[in-house]
């Protein structure tokens, strides 16, 4: 099938192809389970040439019915080979569903997902075929074009619109890179929250370039991505030397540089800053000893082990909506069981200033299953449909909204938006926010610093 795209791309090579005329029926089957590729090109003398590709199975299914896709020429069909009873299977399935739904559109929807699902086929404006794996952004195109062009992007157009960056490349597409002379890579392009690149090429490129950056900047915007990165998701002030020594390098700067290089992805980062035992003003304050991985019983949530006695009802604390990757501490309450507090939450620093005895060491479960609520703030320059974009992203990222809440300021035509959305943990949060991040006004994103 590849070698159909590939060959494709010889043809419009040699001739020049009109665009009106191109059907990709790889992709997009017709009602009868035909499957080829149809053009045509300006040929010798000016004439219009009608070219059809396709496989020699495609062909043999299109002059012989759709069985004989699953048995053309050269197949022993009695051999027992898996692939072949595989085939056979997905065929009832896909017969059984057509019964049920009574829609033939059914049916070309299930061929379209099941043709070469790992994989997509777009388009150079001169019609080279580029073969790229699912999920491939504009990004991750240039970069297989050539090196400059992927350094040089500033924008993309598909079939002539222009999408961000991000965009999720489809089969059959044709793919036009906006580039700028004096145009770099971007830091951002390495943030995997933010969904720019998929493929390990473009990364690959993107983190050697900013290796022959010189090391100041990298170390300066190093400090810059996970100083932000932590206030964006309200994480106490970590020490950046323990973090360093934790991440495996000598010092904070050579940490810093590593991830300003794109040598350090900022997720793994992130996930070493969670880890990291609260500053010690906490822990005294609290009279915490320090954490055993023996010695905790799970509660009657599941999601929470308690030092020394299990099977304890608990709740998460309202005043600061501690997430999984949080620091966390316990207190005993009057007939309510343990409520679950961030260890920096300024109401349990007080609670355990006045009754010491009633904390209690506790930690997160090895497999939190459970959504939990947190309110996130959102600031943007006020623009029609804001509102209606933020939802589409929650709605893709499958994130239910408790509550929302938005103010206007006409002064200075910004918008505040304040939400409450149940999210599984940490690392869900970051990647939502960095989705919000990139629509467009957005000012900020960031977790509600609760007291």
């Amino acid at each position: 099938m590849r070698d159909c795209y590939t060959a494709l791309g010889i043809v419009h090579t040699l001739w020049r192809h009109i665009p009106k005329e191109f059907d990709d029926y790889i992709a997009n089957p017709k009602e009868n389970g035909y499957r080829s590729l149809h053009t045509a090109v300006i040929g010798p003398e000016g004439k219009v040439l009608e070219v059809q590709i396709r496989t020699h199975a495609m062909h043999e299914e299109a002059e012989l019915g759709v069985c004989a896709h699953w048995r053309y020429k050269g197949t022993d069909v009695k051999s027992g080979s898996n692939h072949y009873e595989e085939k056979i299977s997905w065929l009832r399935q896909v017969l059984e569903w057509h019964e049920e739904l009574g829609d033939i559109g059914g049916l070309a929807d299930q061929l379209r997902v099941d043709i070469e699902p790992d994989r997509v086929y777009v388009f150079t404006p001169d019609g080279h075929a580029i073969d790229l794996p699912k999920g491939a952004t504009p990004l991750d195109f240039a970069y297989r074009v050539h090196t400059e062009i992927g350094h040089n992007c500033r924008g993309a157009k598909i079939n002539g619109r222009i999408v961000p960056l991000n965009y999720s490349l489809q089969t059959g597409e044709q793919v036009e890179i906006i580039t700028s002379k004096h145009g770099t890579p971007s830091r951002d392009w390495l943030n995997s929250n933010l969904g720019y690149i998929t493929t390990s090429r473009a990364r690959a490129k993107i983190v050697h370039w900013f290796k022959l950056q010189a090391r100041d900047q990298n170390v300066a915007a190093g400090r810059t991505l996970i100083e932000r990165e932590l206030a964006r998701l309200a994480l106490p002030q970590v020490d950046f030397d323990k973090l360093a020594d934790k991440a495996n390098h000598k010092t904070a700067d050579d940490m810093f540089a590593a991830l300003g290089a794109g040598d350090l992805r900022l997720a793994q980062l992130v996930n070493l800053a969670q880890q990291q035992v609260e500053p010690d003003r906490v822990n005294e304050q609290l009279e915490l000893i320090p954490r055993k991985a023996t010695g905790y019983k799970p509660g009657k949530r599941g999601d929470i082990q308690i030092q020394g006695v299990g099977n304890l009802m608990t709740q998460m604390a309202g005043c600061c909506q501690p997430l999984p990757g949080d620091a966390i501490v316990g207190y005993i309450t009057q007939g309510r069981g343990v409520s679950i507090h961030r260890q920096d939450c300024a109401s349990v620093l007080q609670l355990g200033g006045r009754e010491p005895e009633r904390i209690i060491q506790v930690s997160w479960g090895p497999v939190p299953v459970l959504t939990y609520p947190v309110d996130i703030i959102i600031r943007a320059y006020d623009r029609s449909g804001l509102l209606r974009d933020v939802t589409q992203v929650l709605l893709n990222e499958r994130i239910n909204v408790l509550a929302v809440n938005t103010r206007s300021n006409k002064e200075d035509n910004t918008a505040l938006m304040s939400l409450t959305i149940e999210i599984p943990g940490l690392d869900a949060l970051g990647r939502l926010l960095g989705r919000i991040s990139q629509l467009p006004n957005i000012i900020e994103t960031r977790r509600n610093r609760t007291p």
